[in-house]
C-alpha cells in the first residue's frame, strides 16, 4: 500500500511528508519536485508569504545515491518564515477557517489549530505529489492540472494533449488554458483585493496514459473515485469536487450521460486493449474502476477565508462582538490550488497502480503490467 502523511505548522521550522510502500528502484529527479513547489508558490493573487519562501524539497531519508531503497521515505520542505515560537495566540477567530471549531475541539488556543489548518502544509503534500508522479511516468501515464473558472469567470477547458495543453497553461499568469484573458482575470483580482476581499475558483486535473483496471466495485472505501474525492476534498478551501461530467449527469437523460463502448481491433496493443469511446462524461471512471479513457476530476475553492476587510465575529476571551482577527493571507490562490490537486491526484493514482501491480521494486512492477496487459489481450 502507497501512502504518505504530513507533519509541521505554517510558521514551524518545516513541513514534512512521510511516504510509504513506495517501490524500490525509482531514481527520483529532485528537480521534478521542486518544480511542482515553485509552481504552487506560483499564480497572480498571492500574498506576501510566497516572496519570504523559496521552496525546495529535502531527502531525509530513502534514498541512496537518488535511488530509491526500499524504506520510507521522509521529504522536508523548509520554512524561512520559522518563527511559531515568537507569535501570540488569536483572540477573534476568522468565519470560514478552523480557529473556533478547533479551539474548542482541543479546549485550546485558535493559534493551535491555525498553523496545522493552513494551506502552508499543501506544500508537503506537493512534493509527495511530486514523486509519486515519477512513478507513474515509468508507465506513461501523464497529470496536468489548470484552472477553469476564477471568481465567477468561467474559462473552461481546451482539447489537446497533455503537452500541449501544459505549455499554454505555463504560458498563463492565473494558470488557465486561455492566456488571451489573463488581463481580465487579473485586473478583476487587483479590484476585488483592493476591496480587502477574496476570490475562489474551479480547477481541473486530467491524467492521461490509465490502464483499464486500477481502483476497484468490490469495497466502498477502495473505489477509486471514492479515494479521489476524499484525497481532492480534504484539501483546504475545497467544497466539491466532480468526476467527468459530475452534477451535470444529474440533470440529462441516460442516453446523454453514458459513453457507448466501440472496439478497433488496430487498437488492441494499447492501454485500452481496442475498446474505444466516442465521449468521456465518466470521466475514466465506471463503478471505482479506471476505463482506460482519460481521467478528469475538477474541485471548487473557496474564496480564501482571512480578509483583509474582516467579517464580524467574537473575542473568544470577552465574547464581544468584534471583527475578525487577519493574517497575512493571498487575494486568490486558485491557481496554487490547481498545482496542490493535481499533485494529490497523481499521488491516489499512483497508490492506485501500487494496489494493482505492485511489488518490492519498479522492475517488478513493470513485470506484472505487461503480464497483466498480455492476459487481459489473450482474453
Amino acid at each position: 500500500m502507497l501512502r504518505y502523511w504530513t507533519a509541521g505548522e505554517s510558521h514551524g521550522p518545516a513541513l514534512v511528508a512521510l511516504v510509504d510502500g513506495f517501490p524500490a528502484g525509482l531514481t527520483v529527479d529532485k528537480a521534478v519536485i521542486d518544480g511542482e513547489l515553485v509552481r504552487r508558490q506560483g499564480g497572480y493573487g498571492r500574498g506576501g508569504r510566497q516572496r519570504i519562501e523559496t521552496d525546495a524539497v529535502r531527502f531525509l531519508s530513502g534514498l541512496w545515491h537518488g535511488t530509491k531503497l526500499g524504506s520510507p521515505l521522509a521529504l522536508e520542505v523548509v520554512n524561512k518564515d520559522a518563527k511559531l515560537e515568537k507569535l501570540e495566540d488569536v483572540d477573534r477567530p476568522r468565519p470560514g477557517h478552523a480557529d473556533l471549531p478547533g479551539s474548542i475541539k482541543h479546549l485550546g488556543g485558535v493559534r493551535a489549530v491555525l498553523e496545522r489548518a493552513s494551506a502552508r502544509e499543501t506544500a508537503a503534500r506537493v512534493a509527495a505529489g511530486g514523486l509519486a508522479r515519477q512513478l507513474l511516468s515509468v508507465f506513461g501515464i501523464e497529470v496536468a492540472g489548470w484552472v477553469t473558472e476564477l471568481g465567477g469567470v468561467v474559462l473552461g477547458d481546451r482539447p489537446g494533449t497533455l503537452p500541449e495543453l501544459r505549455a499554454l497553461r505555463d504560458s498563463s499568469a492565473i494558470y488557465s488554458l486561455h492566456p488571451e484573458r489573463d488581463g481580465e482575470v487579473t485586473t478583476l483580482i487587483d479590484r476585488i483585493g483592493k476591496e480587502g476581499d477574496t476570490l475562489g475558483g474551479v480547477v481541473a486535473v486530467r491524467v492521461d496514459g490509465l490502464p483499464i483496471g486500477l481502483g476497484t466495485h468490490a469495497q466502498w472505501d477502495r473505489k477509486l473515485d471514492g479515494r479521489l474525492a476524499q484525497a481532492v476534498m480534504a484539501v483546504q478551501a475545497i467544497k466539491g469536487v466532480e468526476i467527468g461530467m459530475g452534477f451535470e449527469a444529474a440533470r440529462r437523460r441516460g442516453s446523454e450521460v453514458h459513453d457507448p463502448i466501440h472496439y478497433d481491433p488496430a487498437a488492441r496493443g494499447g492501454t485500452q486493449l481496442g475498446f474505444t469511446r466516442p465521449t468521456n462524461n465518466a470521466g475514466g471512471l465506471e463503478a471505482g474502476i479506471t476505463n482506460g479513457q482519460p481521467l478528469v476530476v475538477r474541485a471548487a475553492m473557496k474564496p480564501i477565508s482571512t480578509l483583509r476587510k474582516p467579517l464580524e465575529s467574537v473575542n473568544l476571551r470577552t465574547k464581544q462582538a468584534e471583527d475578525a482577527a487577519y493574517e497575512r493571507s493571498d487575494v486568490c490562490a486558485v491557481s496554487a490550488c490547481s498545482v496542490i490537486v493535481e499533485n494529490v491526484v497523481a499521488f491516489e493514482v499512483a497508490a492506485a497502480l501500487v494496489d494493482k501491480f505492485g511489488g518490492d521494486s519498479v522492475e517488478e512492477m513493470a513485470a506484472r503490467w505487461r503480464l497483466y496487459h498480455d492476459l487481459a489481450r489473450e482474453r
